[in-house]
């Protein structure tokens, strides 16, 4: 299943005593661009036609507070992304 709208948490919860707070970081800001861009990420790929079933996108936070997207795909769908992403490289390598 693709979590794409997931809430940034595994699935045993958030441990607090994991994560190192710092005042005046905007951890929210970062974590809402990364969930935007896990979106995006996985509309494209639908896009493209991967197969998005065993995927899973999540929107964290970095310690700076910054957004990212953590991407787990099952290995044949990695293949498929790798593949797709060579043909563009060849074509944006062609047309420039």
């Amino acid at each position: 299943m693709c979590d794409i709208g997931g809430d940034g948490f595994e699935a045993g919860g958030l441990d607090p005593d994991a994560v190192l707070w710092v005042r005046g970081v905007d951890y929210m800001a970062g974590w809402r661009e990364a969930k935007q861009a896990a979106a995006e990420l996985g509309e494209a790929l639908t896009a493209a036609g991967v197969e998005m079933a065993g995927a899973k996108l999540q929107a964290v936070s970095a310690a700076d507070g910054s957004g990212v997207v953590r991407l787990e795909l099952p290995a044949a769908t990695a293949r498929e992304v790798a593949m797709l992403a060579r043909v563009a490289a060849a074509k944006l390598r062609k047309a420039g």
